[in-house]
């Protein structure tokens, strides 16, 4: 259906702007889902009305997303096949970013439907393994050559190990909360209109802003790289490449392409000489430009689609077993440093993120909330329990902001409240645990079908 469609042209373009309304509608809904985990304990015991903390999450998100760092963006980013994001204006990309953000979107409006906490990202990364697979299927490629599985490995351990994480901390947290603060009133359900003691709602306000602002920091940043792609679709010779880069770094580049195409040809994968033409026409590209606005506008995608197939091959190599260690430090050198070239992000696509995250923060959170408040332990959540899980949650997503690790929100709050009620001895409603299991368990295979299905119809 799109397989007919050239860069640049008029239907290309009108299809762009419908990816980017579908990436921003999917950031809006990743607003009104996942941080209702960050309200969910301040709304419940009492620590602030329901329109203030939700407005004020709103906020912390917008400032989350502002301030924090792209690392977690272009690691999602990385799991796309290079010849699919080269160039990202063409029939087959549209038909994958329209897979990627279709699929996402789908998943979060129909599990918030049901008031399920469900994971973004999760749904998200299922869509992006999905588009890989399908694009090796396509072009004839085995799976393990056409999907960088490492990286696919790498970003579903994390969603892994952090609610897991979430959950014992928070256990461990709230028994020395309860060992050393016999305070009865933390420990119960407050009256109604009734907040917590000052400390503790200062603690339970101040927990809430850390997990909104993790949250903008680490889940922001996921739908920043998809945004991206399509800005460089519409508007290649302004953004295919970071044009800030300075002419010393330029000429770094051009010099390193001959070990770059030296170290491709010995060690890459079924697509090496492919990396070899690149690296080497990267060299001759960039050797002959001292600022980035030498290389001609109509250049610039091919370019692009040259720095990708480049840093690709030589992630190859630095994971590869059959290169030494010193070829796998060079690689894996020389690709960091390529890097600075696409993975960049203008102020604005961060303001355009940060408001529609914020923005969704401030609708749609009751359902979720309820399932958190409510529905997770036998009892209702209580100060102490809400503040042990935030807390966790805070320090646990900020902590993967930084080190460029994409994890749930929803998942490391959920498992934290949960490890809560199991300290608190009240334990866990076992058909809530098990619509959030499957759910979990299902998100991953369901939208790895949806967004492989997609992508095959409309390519």
């Amino acid at each position: 259906m799109l397989a007919a469609l050239t860069s640049g042209s008029t239907a290309a373009f009108v299809l762009m702007i419908g990816c980017l309304i579908l990436v921003l509608a999917f950031e809006f809904s990743n607003g009104f889902h996942d941080t209702a985990n960050a309200v969910a304990t301040v709304i419940y015991t009492k620590s602030l009305k329901p329109t203030v903390a939700v407005v004020w999450s709103g906020l912390m998100n917008f400032a989350g997303v502002l301030l924090g760092g792209i690392a977690v963006a272009y690691a999602l980013v990385e799991l796309i096949p290079p010849d699919v994001l080269s160039p990202p204006g063409g029939g087959l990309a549209i038909g994958m970013l329209a897979a990627l953000f279709v699929t996402a979107l789908v998943w979060n409006v129909a599990t918030w439907a049901f008031g399920i906490p469900n994971s973004s990202s999760h749904a998200l990364i299922g869509a992006l393994v999905g588009v890989a697979i399908e694009n090796a299927l396509v072009r004839g490629r085995d799976l393990h050559s056409g999907v960088d599985w490492n990286q696919v490995w790498s970003v579903l351990l994390s969603l892994l190990v952090s609610p897991v994480l979430g959950f014992v901390f928070s256990l461990l947290l709230f028994y020395v909360i309860k060992a050393l603060i016999h305070d009865k009133a933390l420990y119960t359900v407050p009256e109604e209109g009734k907040p917590p003691v000052w400390w503790m709602r200062g603690l339970l306000i101040l927990t809430c802003t850390g997990v909104s602002f993790s949250h903008g920091t680490n889940d922001g940043q996921k739908s920043i790289g998809l945004i991206m792609l399509t800005v460089i679709g519409l508007a290649p010779a302004v953004y295919a490449i970071n044009q800030d880069i300075k002419p010393e770094a330029i000429q770094h580049l051009s010099q390193a392409m001959p070990q770059a195409a030296d170290l491709i040809g010995r060690f890459g994968d079924d697509q090496k000489q492919l990396g070899v033409e690149a690296a080497k026409k990267l060299g001759e590209t960039l050797g002959k430009a001292k600022q980035i606005t030498d290389i001609p506008d109509a250049e610039r995608i091919a370019t692009r689609n040259d720095l990708n197939r480049t840093i690709s091959e030589l992630h190859t190599v630095s994971e590869t077993k059959e290169a030494p260690d010193d070829a796998k430090k060079s690689a894996k050198n020389i690709g960091k440093d390529l890097s600075t070239a696409v993975q960049y992000v203008p102020w604005w696509v961060r303001i355009l993120s940060a408001v529609c995250l914020g923005l969704g923060t401030m609708v749609g959170y009751k359902r979720i909330v309820e399932t958190l408040g409510e529905r997770i332990g036998k009892e209702h959540l209580v100060p102490a329990q809400g503040a042990s899980a935030e807390l966790v949650a805070a320090v646990l997503i900020g902590g993967a902001g930084i080190t460029g690790f994409p994890v749930s929100t929803t998942h490391v709050v959920t498992a934290g409240i949960a490890g809560t009620m199991v300290g608190s001895g009240s334990g866990i409603q076992p058909a809530t645990l098990w619509q959030i299991g499957t759910a979990w368990l299902l998100t991953l295979p369901a939208t790895m079908l949806m967004s492989g299905l997609i992508l095959y119809v409309l390519s």
